[in-house]
């Protein structure tokens, strides 16, 4: 073989160990010469060779010596797409097509059929069916079932003692399907009770369970507490007397009933009456000494102490508590009543991220701490509107030793992890465990309306101007404050006075644009011989003290709460520089300006570039340096030498620096140089101890000169600083500003004699008789007291003396207004929101005031809001609460008013925010097509964004912004911080400070894309739905329900119920649905049997589509009945076609139905197998009732694991059985769960028949 030189390679400086080293370089390797070691590149496809250094030939490690490589090339003739078979007579190998049993050979024409079972290797496997019904079928399961009744009548389960309650009392279904434990308590003042129907029979029924729960102690020794979680109006004052009374029949002598207002303990008398316990003394606290209660001087040895929780968290100037005063009076081990009325005002003991637990809250934890043999009763129809406000119900025994969850934090995550549905089990198994009873006054006949009130035109022009003033006044603030430098105050304090001010101010315009829509709504209720109740929650009294103390108590006309705002701000927050001090002129105050020459010698003065004077250094006195030579002349003295003339007497002038007599020489009383009179040109007239040289005084005159025009310049700022914010508060002073709200509608109804007012402010304007001017005056008469004014106020009320009574939240706790059939005025009430409170505790307690026991109507309820969309953020607060309010202290989250349409402030809420600013801020692009604008013309949507970003500027949302330039010109661009990118309540409140029209346009923007991300959750089965009723043909117990828990404090149980569901629909009762719809002569062509268009396991699914709405349709498949999702006319005739043909309509409708029976829609290879339920007609279905707190840890291990998102979240459901109606609430477990669940509880045992 020939062989070819190859080029050396330059030898390494450290040769590699290995005999060769392959290289990728060049396609070629390296290997090492065996003879002279030299490394030479060897060419590719070469295996021998010589050296040409050593000229040794040699060849290639077999390592090296690879096989030329072979692509991989399709033989001739064979088609991949098809199968490739012999022919069974040539052998030729054919391309056969896929699905293809009958050919001939094009070799040799025999004819030939393919054998598919001896062929199956050659099929490739065929692509996984996705059954689009199917997925359609599973979202709508996971959706949950049809919500049903929420409420249902309300009876004693296992009491039978007392009358029936005077009105129609009602309990959440979820709660009804609940058995509380059996009594076993026996009370002492049964027979009074029965004979005096004092108390009803539910009011008995709570004082049995009560008395019972206090009987038991918790893991930690602390006696159990009760819950009384009754609804405003039913009687709770009432049942908490009967409480005292049977504790009283005990022994049990002291008892502490803890409210909200001082004005209750007239109630609390009241009641005691009432259950016969006219012997018991009610003590105010309030009027007691903080001494000893139980000493000489104040004798208090028994009875009722009522005291409020302002009181509770109240101490002397000497540092004595009341808090201390009650615990020694009490005793530590004394095992008496204290309840805590109106106990939601202990919330916030656990704050949310970053806040500071309430003083209130703490006080209620500390006094349950240290009296743990009291007997607690936590009373409140708001007591737990979040699972974070049970955080001082510590004697429920829901957490700690024995429980499931260590501490409140680990209980908290829990239920927050769980959701609404996680809430309502939480209500059931306080009810289950005797812990809790919860009813309220039935809804029947009271009505809720939502009025949403549009802005009047000079309203409307009012509100933009305003808006616009403020964001003019932000950046008035803002150059003002950089004018200051250095000088600034704290900004941050600044910047949350301004936000805090411009939301009270858009919140008074606000309800000032409501107030016609009031009086015409108080008018015409009036006109129809109804009274009218109305609710706020700010009177504006401090804007009205600020005004009057300014203006006297005579003024021209009401005062503009908005307007008095907006004037006490600027006035007291404008940033100002400090006001200049002047220099002394020259000439006059020579003292003062003799004092400068000398700190400006002795500091080396200058003047700063500011024109401040810098600190001089410290002078030192003539006096001081006389003392000095006085002390070394007495030394010397003493020390014996001769006196005689110092050299110290002839010193140098500074000018001719000849020797002269000190004392005839001038002394510079500022830098202390020594001249001769005549050296000095003029010569001084005459000399004094302050003469100063002339460079001295040349140089103070320079440093007074610039001194004094640094001043000036600085009082010309002051001046135009104060010229500015003189002029600003003319501008608002001109501004035509709306009245206070709540003296406008006292005016507009005929004024106090004919308004009620029970409010908390001391004093009103009152126009005065001759109808010119208004008067302010004190609330109260010489004949009443500003205490009980209120009072007073209400029983005009109730005896018709006034029919109009207007309240806010600081006057109006635990009044009664309701058309009570003892008091005079029993028309029906018609009770108006104008201000929605900030939580819905606080709304549940004003809607509780006309709605109450013993009523001859039930009230109306107007709730009034604008067309503005950032005033629905106040909906919202009071919303996201209703939404878990009903849970805990209703059972269910529908009961009660729901205003969940207007609940932003939540999950979906703050997504939705984080996708609007990123779509304004152009970083990504808007889901939905924003309000009047349109997708075919991209113009209007970019016109939208470049307001949106323009209007979010203007109230700070929009951050560190730039103006751009060019074709940029006029664009706005900046930032939005991390914070406020998920901060829905700031963006609603800051929202309201927008002219309406981009206001509206971009909440518009906002709640479409919140309804578009609801959907998709919705479609998705993501959605938190709470309790749903599973519905079905028939439902059936299958066999012996197992107990699975037991607790061992009050008996109760957990249970596992299995029931078999049908939940299908015959081709009988699908024909007689269509036919009776046909009969409807409006009924749409539309309406009939739809089969799907696409093919899946051979067969078509089935629907009947029965028109609901204009475009949407009912949907009923012969495996699942009814759906629960509408479908639209469009969706529908894409995904599926109508049949034209019954007949064949009917077989395949019937197929579906008996196939369905055993296989879910997956068919027979289903992934998740027998445990799939998805379009199965007959299913099992297992749920958990009873107790689920003890073992919520067990359950959550076992869901976590499920391949199904639906079936990993805590899903509440309601089950009624078709056959003896029995009711069960509780925990839907998966199928798949229930062995798990089962092995980790460790024991079950079968209940006894």
């Amino acid at each position: 073989m020939g062989q070819r030189p190859v080029s050396p390679s330059l030898p390494l400086a450290q040769p590699p160990p290995p005999a060769f080293l392959s290289s990728a370089v060049t396609g070629g390797c390296q290997v090492r010469c065996a003879g002279c070691r030299m490394i030479l590149t060897v060419g590719p496809g070469l295996t021998e060779f010589v050296c040409p250094t050593c000229q040794l030939p040699q060849m290639l490690p077999p390592e090296l010596m690879r096989p030329p490589s072979q692509s991989q090339v399709p033989a001739h003739g064979i088609d991949p797409s098809k199968i490739q078979l012999p022919c069974a007579n040539c052998k030729a190998i054919l391309n056969v097509p896929h699905g293809l049993s009958r050919f001939s050979c094009p070799q040799c024409k025999m004819e030939l059929a393919v054998d598919l079972s001896r062929i199956k290797q050659f099929y490739p496997p065929p692509p996984e069916e996705v059954n689009e019904v199917a997925i359609e079928v599973e979202r709508e399961e996971d959706g949950g079932g049809t919500v049903g009744e929420t409420f249902t009548d309300y009876r004693p389960r296992k009491l039978s003692i007392g009358p029936p309650h005077p009105d129609p009392i009602v309990e959440t279904s979820s709660l009804s399907a609940v058995q509380p434990p059996e009594p076993t308590y026996d009370i002492q003042t049964k027979d009074y009770l029965e004979t005096s129907k004092a108390l009803s029979c539910l009011q008995i029924e709570t004082l049995v369970y009560a008395c019972q729960r206090h009987l038991q102690h918790l893991e930690d020794g602390s006696r159990a507490g009760f819950f009384l979680g009754d609804g405003a109006g039913v009687g709770k004052g009432r049942t908490i007397a009967g409480l005292i009374w049977e504790n009283w029949h005990h022994g049990r002598r002291k008892a502490l009933w803890i409210s909200v207002g001082s004005d209750l303990k007239f109630d609390a008398r009241r009641d005691l009456d009432d259950v016969g316990a006219t012997c018991i003394e009610v003590h105010a606290l309030n009027k007691l000494p903080y001494s000893k209660l139980d000493s000489k001087s104040v004798g208090i040895k028994e009875g009722v102490v009522f005291l409020t929780y302002s009181s509770l968290i109240a101490s002397s100037e000497k540092g004595r508590s009341r808090l201390q005063q009650l615990v020694q009076w009490y005793g530590s081990e004394y095992d008496g009543l204290i309840v805590f009325d109106e106990c939601h005002k202990a919330k916030n003991l656990v704050p949310e991220a970053g806040g500071q637990p309430t003083r209130t809250g703490e006080a209620v934890l500390e006094i349950q701490a240290r009296l743990p043999e009291a007997r607690i009763v936590y009373c409140s129809a708001t007591g737990a509107s979040e699972p974070r406000n049970l955080g001082y119900m510590v004697r429920l025994g829901l957490w700690g030793p024995g429980t499931s969850f260590q501490d409140f934090r680990e209980f908290l995550v829990a239920l927050d992890t769980g959701g609404v549905g996680a809430l309502e089990l939480v209500a059931m198994d306080m009810k289950a465990r005797g812990m809790y009873v919860c009813r309220t006054l039935s809804y029947k006949g009271a009505e809720f309306e939502v009025v949403e009130v549009p802005l009047e035109p000079k309203m409307t022009e009012v509100y933009k101007k305003a808006a616009e003033f403020w964001a003019e006044l932000r950046v008035e603030l803002l150059s003002a404050s950089a004018f200051l430098g250095d000088e600034k105050p704290s900004s941050s304090q600044l910047w949350r006075l301004y936000w805090a001010n411009h939301q009270r101010f858009f919140r008074y315009v606000c309800m000032s644009a409501k107030v016609p829509a009031v009086v015409n709504l108080a008018k015409q209720a009036l006109i129809d011989n109804k009274c009218v109740v109305i609710g706020l929650q700010s009177t504006g009294e401090a804007r009205t003290e600020d005004a009057v103390t300014r203006h006297g108590v005579e003024l021209d006309d009401f005062i503009s709460g908005p307007r008095e705002l907006l004037l006490k701000f600027v006035e007291e927050n404008y940033p100002l520089p400090e006001e200049p001090e002047s220099l002394p002129v020259v000439g006059v105050g020579e003292d003062s300006v003799k004092e400068l020459q000398r700190k400006r010698h002795s500091a080396t003065p200058d003047v700063s570039f500011k024109g401040r004077v810098r600190k001089a250094a410290r002078w030192k006195p003539e006096e001081e340096d006389e003392e000095e030579e006085e002390e070394e002349e007495s030394e010397s003295a003493d020390s014996g030498h001769e006196s005689g003339e110092s050299d110290d007497e002839f010193q140098i002038c500074n000018i001719c620096n000849s020797e002269g007599e000190r004392k005839k020489l001038l002394h510079c009383s500022c830098c202390g140089q020594l001249v001769h009179p005549t050296c000095v040109i003029p010569p001084p007239e005459e000399t004094d101890a302050n003469w100063s040289c002339h460079s001295c005084k040349e140089k103070t005159d320079e440093y007074l000169q610039a001194r004094h025009l640094y001043v000036a310049e600085l009082l010309r700022r002051y001046e135009g600083a104060i010229e500015r914010k003189s002029k600003i508060l003319e501008i608002i002073r001109t501004f035509d500003l709306p009245n206070n709200p709540l003296d406008d509608i006292i005016d507009q109804l005929g004024g106090p004699d004919n308004v009620a007012e029970i409010t908390g402010r001391r004093g009103m304007l009152v126009r005065a008789s001759s109808g010119k001017g208004v008067t302010y005056q004190a609330r109260n008469t010489k004949d009443v007291s500003m205490e009980m004014v209120n009072m007073h106020e209400k029983q005009l009320f109730m005896d018709g003396k006034k029919l109009v009574a207007i309240i806010s939240e600081a006057g109006s706790a635990g009044v009664s207004l309701q058309a009570d059939r003892r008091a005079l005025n029993q028309r029906r009430r018609v009770h108006v929101t104008l201000e929605l409170p900030w939580s819905a505790d606080r709304a549940i307690q004003q809607f509780g005031r006309t709605h109450r026991s013993n009523q001859a109507s039930a009230p109306e309820y107007r709730i009034l809001f604008t067309n503005l969309g950032g005033e629905r953020r106040f909906a919202s607060i009071v919303a996201k609460r209703l939404e878990s309010l009903g849970a805990l202290t209703q059972g269910d989250r529908r009961a009660g008013p729901s205003l969940s349409a207007y609940n932003y402030d939540s999950a979906y809420g703050k997504k939705a925010l984080l996708i609007m600013y990123r779509g304004i801020m152009e970083q990504d692009s808007l889901p939905v097509v924003p309000p009047n604008c349109s997708a075919e013309n991209p113009a209007t949507i970019q016109d939208f964004i470049e307001k949106g970003k323009a209007a979010l500027v203007s109230v700070g949302i929009v951050r560190d912004t730039v103006v751009g330039n060019g074709k940029d010109s006029g664009k706005f661009s900046g930032r939005i911080v991390d914070s406020d990118m998920h901060d829905v309540g700031r963006f609603l409140n800051r929202l309201l400070g927008l002219p309406p029209q981009i206001q509206n346009r971009l909440f518009e923007l906002f709640v479409s894309i919140l309804d578009h991300l609801l959907q998709n959750a919705r479609v998705e089965g993501h959605l938190d739905t709470g309790i749903v009723d599973m519905k079905a043909n028939t439902i059936e117990l299958q066999g012996t329900p197992k107990t699975v828990h037991t607790d061992h404090m009050s008996g109760a149980s957990t249970v596992l119920f299995t029931f078999v569901m049908d939940r299908g629909l015959t081709w009988e009762a699908a024909s007689a649905l269509l036919t009776e719809k046909q009969k409807d002569v409006t009924a749409s062509s539309a309406i009939g049997f739809y089969e799907s268009k696409r093919e899946w396991l051979g067969r078509r699914h089935l629907l009947l589509a029965i028109e609901s709405s204009s475009g949407m349709y009912k949907i009923f498949r012969p495996a699942v009945g009814e759906a629960v999702r509408e479908m639209h006319i469009s969706e529908l005739k894409d995904k599926y076609r109508k049949t034209q043909s019954l007949e064949k309509a009917q077989i395949g409708w019937k197929d579906e139905y008996q196939v369905s029976s055993k296989q879910c829609m997956h068919g027979p290879n289903c992934k998740v197998g027998s445990f799939c339920t998805v379009g199965k007609r007959i299913q099992q279905v297992n749920v958990l009732g009873g107790l689920i707190l003890p073992i919520w840890g067990t359950i959550e291990k076992a869901l976590s694991k499920q391949a199904r998102q639906s079936h990993r979240r805590i899903r509440v459901v309601r089950i009624e059985t078709t056959t003896d109606t029995q009711r069960i609430v509780g925990l839907l477990v998966p199928n798949a769960v229930v062995p798990s669940v089962l092995q980790d509880l460790a024991w079950v045992e079968e209940i006894e028949g």
